[in-house]
């Protein structure tokens, strides 16, 4: 829409300039508040971990146990 007014739009043409604003400005509002940031090596090590201890079989708590160990 390079200079032209909205009127001179085709509603095909509205439809897909309201699609890219509402996308746009969800992604604004919903974006990854931690984008960017760096893990710590500590974390990224454990996690790691506990991927590979997954991927052998290891045995996993219930949500509901690690809840009530913390309180």
């Amino acid at each position: 829409m390079a200079g032209g007014t909205v009127a001179e739009l085709t509603v095909e043409e509205l439809k897909n300039l309201i699609r890219e604003v509402v996308v746009q400005t969800l992604s604004e509002m919903l974006g990854d508040p931690d984008e960017g940031l760096s893990l710590k090596e500590q974390f990224q090590r454990e996690m790691k971990e506990s991927l590979a201890a997954v991927e052998t079989g290891a045995k996993r708590k219930p949500i509901q146990q690690v809840a009530e160990a913390l309180g």
